[in-house]
């Protein structure tokens, strides 16, 4: 997988009237869209995707889907699972297998302390049960 370039922050207009995301959005509304409501509601919505889980078994009832993890790339690779485990139903648990898993997150900074996030801390910042090869159950083997 290439790696991905981080996006450049979009540039901040100076100026803008408070409520209003640009100036051109705050004349439309003083001018031509003045029986309008401006930024009152909110939709939320959903971007489908589909996942494959590297294995699956049923476990005391239970269904795992073992993702089998070297490393994470990027923000994009790592963020799609908290949105998966988000959609899971109750009965399923998705879990991983690091190779390495005290290898430091893709971009991540230096704590005070001189280390950095570990795939480990982010997986057990989101309650998500992670192994090592030396660390699976035996009944998972």
């Amino acid at each position: 997988m290439p790696r991905r370039i981080p996006r450049k922050k979009r540039p901040v207009e100076k100026g803008v009237p408070k409520g209003y995301d640009s100036k051109w959005e705050a004349e439309l509304h003083k001018k031509l869209l003045k029986n309008w409501e401006v930024h009152n509601t909110t939709v939320a919505y959903v971007v489908e995707h589909i996942y494959h889980p590297d294995f699956i078994r049923v476990i005391d009832g239970k269904k795992i889907l073992l993702e089998s993890k070297g490393r994470f790339w990027d923000y994009q690779e790592y963020s799609k699972y908290i949105w998966i485990i988000k959609m899971l139903p109750k009965d399923t648990e998705l879990v991983f297998l690091f190779a390495s898993p005290f290898a430091p997150m893709p971009y991540a900074r230096r704590r005070k302390d001189g280390s950095k996030r570990t795939h480990a801390d982010w997986a057990d910042s989101h309650e998500i049960r992670w192994f090592t090869e030396k660390t699976l159950p035996e009944e998972w083997k």
